[in-house]
């Protein structure tokens, strides 16, 4: 009983997480280390919410000793941790929060460990970088990107902040979208589908069988009645899938029938576009699905998609297997329950056997991919994501114009841009006066001519030459002094430790490009430059 305790332990203290991300996402993130630069408001927040999630270990680096300002904005510390070195005092506070999490320190400035001891951070899943000049970011990203190492840069400045996902390549399998159509084939049933839908009578006058035949036997048999009267097509045209429901309707006994309304609104299942979506064919045609003995687990599943698709898939996909609720009789729904997951087991089964070819062909064991992680890929098929990143010096030294003026002349954008331009800015500032802009309240006057310079400079190098900032944004980011206001780190630091665990566990899709906070205005925007 003692050890089922400890083992329960566990699942009860991340009971919630374990519902959205699962066990093996749980497990990813108990495996995975995590260095911290700088430990200031933004990087605390970012750490706790980790540290409370469960993540296996974490390295503060911070070379800072805790002053009476830190005080004010940072709620893991306190009066007794004046003078100490702030990356032991928060590593003590967060150690508290979960036991569970090995955590440890290195006194030191962030900026100095990236130029002399570039090796430290290849030992990490993940660094996040907060609060670091344009300089520094810039070599780290160049030092992770050769480890390959997942880089998060966030950020916190007065009322703005960022947050910027650097990695080469970032894959998903359960990419977990809020909106997607059920993986029914009702456009294309496949034999013992079709089998079950013809023994069921779905003219029957018992008004119980009649009201309670599952939609997916309604439509199944009412579309092949529709493609026999129809040259063997199925409804296309708005006309034409107006009539489809006429045609469901005309069926229906009595018009309280649940289970013909859940038909009607679920006929345009019957019209979805055969064959796979563009994004996944281009995932499929990828060069990265032309495998070796180096490619990772990811792309030799792909390219066993792609042999499956032509062969056993007859150009679909993997079946996913499940099937909504519905009205219907209980047999009913569960004869159809075992009919879907028949036909998923049998594409997995496909998709296994072309998977152990294809590692045997490339010289490795053919059972170095387990079958829960073929499992877990079909059933995902249709929901893969391939995210790449260009590095942060790419996208300071070749931005895309054409988004970067679109930002720029888009009303709703263009604040976006601005505080994105003027983040940069205030770096270049102070590398020429080792200081931020408005730091101290008797040179904001001179600073703020000062930051519209940076920022002239910074809009040049972007292709906007004779583009202006809002004037009103300068002056801000010169009375910010670079503070970090408590509330927008936390928010900041929030949104960097959920890009954390989505590219930790990989699940869901982690940002795109680079996240702006617009704490004047309360919005949050994401520029892909």
């Amino acid at each position: 009983m003692a050890a089922a305790g400890v083992v329960a332990e566990p699942k009860t203290k991340y009971d919630r997480q374990l519902r959205i991300w699962g066990d093996q996402g749980q497990a990813a993130l108990e495996n995975a280390s995590l260095c911290l630069l700088n430990c200031g408001p933004t990087g605390t927040e970012a750490l706790k919410n980790l540290v409370l999630g469960g993540i296996g270990s974490v390295t503060v680096v911070d070379g800072s000793k805790v002053e009476a300002s830190d005080l004010g904005n940072n709620f893991l510390l306190d009066e007794g941790c004046l003078g100490q070195p702030r990356a032991k005092s928060i590593c003590s506070f967060l150690q508290e929060l979960n036991d569970a999490v090995k955590a440890k320190f290195v006194e030191e400035t962030p900026a100095t460990l990236i130029d002399t001891n570039p090796s430290f951070f290849s030992q990490f899943t993940v660094v996040i970088a907060t609060q670091l000049p344009e300089s520094s970011l810039l070599k780290l990203d160049d030092i992770c990107r050769k480890a390959n190492i997942v880089l998060i840069a966030a950020r916190s400045y007065g009322l703005t902040g960022l947050v910027r996902v650097s990695v080469k390549e970032h894959c998903v399998i359960e990419s977990k979208p809020d909106h997607f159509l059920d993986d029914l084939r009702l456009h294309n049933p496949w034999a013992e589908l079709k089998q079950f839908a013809k023994s069921i009578d779905i003219n029957d006058k018992d008004p119980v069988v009649h009201k309670h035949t599952p939609y997916i036997v309604i439509l199944v048999r009412l579309a092949e009645k529709w493609a026999d009267a129809h040259d063997g097509n199925l409804p296309s045209t708005s006309q034409e899938k107006r009539e489809f429901k006429d045609l469901i309707r005309a069926h229906m006994l009595n018009v309280d029938e649940e289970n013909y309304k859940e038909a009607v609104e679920s006929s345009y299942k019957v019209s979805a576009t055969p064959g796979i979506r563009n994004e996944i064919q281009q995932i499929i045609d990828d060069n990265s699905a032309e495998v070796n003995s180096s490619s990772t687990d990811f792309w030799i599943l792909v390219a066993a998609l792609k042999e499956f698709v032509a062969n056993e898939g007859n150009g679909e996909l993997p079946l996913e297997g499940t099937i909504p609720d519905m009205t219907s009789l209980t047999e009913y729904y569960v004869s159809l329950q075992k009919i879907y997951q028949a036909k998923a087991e049998a594409d997995c089964l496909a998709m296994e056997n072309r998977v152990k070819d294809i590692l045997k062909r490339i010289g490795r064991d053919p059972d170095s991919i387990s079958r829960a992680y073929i499992k877990t890929f079909c059933k995902n098929a249709r929901k893969l994501r391939v995210c790449r990143y260009r590095s942060i010096m790419e996208e300071f030294s070749s931005p895309i114009v054409s988004e970067v003026q679109r930002y720029f002349t888009d009303e709703d954008y263009s604040y976006a841009m601005n505080f994105y331009v003027l983040l940069r800015a205030v770096d270049r500032l102070a590398a020429n006066y080792n200081r931020l802009p408005g730091i101290f309240d008797s040179e904001i006057d001179e600073d703020i001519p000062r930051l519209k310079t940076a920022a002239a400079s910074v809009l040049s190098e972007m292709g906007l030459s004779g583009a202006s900032l809002t004037e009103d944004l300068i002056a801000e980011m010169c009375r910010f002094g670079g503070a970090e206001i408590h509330a927008v780190a936390a928010f900041i630091g929030g949104v960097a430790s959920q890009e954390v665990i989505k590219l930790v566990t990989k699940q869901f899709v982690p940002l795109r490009g680079t996240f702006i906070f617009n704490g004047i205005d309360l919005k949050s925007q994401v520029l892909e430059l």
